[in-house]
């Protein structure tokens, strides 16, 4: 693996949250095409890589901001509109259709900044909460090597999910431990870093509990080890970012 590999392509991930009066929050979940090269099949939060375009529209707009978060947090709203038809993160008259409008743009390969100028629209980057950030180690070999910051947002209201059917070729809304038991009952499967995520937001009640969370641990850089554990191989992650379960044997470890 080269170090530009080891680096890791610059992505980021959207957990949306749609509270529940009488349970725990849904959780919005896709299930990858199988033709994907990264996760084929598996269920993923929606999510992508950062490209120049995001940080091109992070450097000419006010947002207090690290660039490279700005830029992250840019991608993680527009790869939500483009495979959920969602538009978390943006400011100003929003309605379902509009969201359709400019979701179709990015898919005619129109850039984001010009469709929300174009709408009136603007981005609300405070929206999205930062909530962890992964990147395989190097002994992993992944298909594809992302450095990816996961993000929560709530879901907004008047707002419809779609699946996009080409990378994401179906969605549904869940609670974390229903989606758990669905993976574990055969009926969907979900990578290492996935499964981790979604244990650790099955603690929470709300969206308001999972930001209280969030704010409560460090978003550090969560790279992943190999260890002896009970004389058997685990894959291990550190134990004091907010994970119930902090390895797994290697044996039954999903990787992308």
């Amino acid at each position: 693996m080269t170090i530009e590999d080891d680096a890791g392509r610059p992505a980021a991930t959207v957990v949306i949250v749609r509270d529940r009066p009488d349970g725990p929050p849904d959780i919005l979940m896709m299930e990858r095409a199988s033709t994907m090269a990264f996760a084929a099949g598996a269920l993923v939060f929606p999510g992508g890589g950062v490209d120049a375009h995001d940080h091109a529209l992070a450097a000419r707009i006010d947002h207090g901001l690290e660039i490279d978060e700005a830029a992250a947090r840019i991608a993680a709203i527009r790869e939500t509109i483009e495979e959920s038809g969602l538009g978390v993160g943006l400011a100003g008259a929003v309605d379902g259709a509009m969201v359709m409008a400019i979701r179709q743009g990015l898919l005619d390969g129109a850039v984001l900044g010009d469709l929300l100028d174009a709408h009136g629209l603007a981005l609300a980057l405070d929206a999205l909460t930062p909530f962890a950030r992964w990147h395989p180690a190097p002994f992993e070999k992944a298909i594809r090597v992302y450095d990816t910051r996961f993000y929560l947002a709530r879901a907004p209201d008047g707002q419809e999910a779609i699946a996009d059917a080409t990378e994401n070729v179906h969605l549904f809304w869940s609670s974390a431990a229903a989606t758990l038991a669905r993976c574990d009952a055969g009926e969907g499967h979900v990578i290492f870093p996935t499964r981790r995520n979604l244990e650790r937001l099955a603690l929470a009640g709300s969206h308001a509990d999972l930001v209280t969370h969030a704010a409560a641990h460090p978003v550090e850089k969560v790279r992943p080890w190999l260890e002896d554990r009970d004389g058997e191989r685990h894959l291990c992650i550190p134990d004091h970012l907010g994970y119930p379960v902090t390895s797994e044997p290697l044996r039954q470890a999903r990787r992308g």
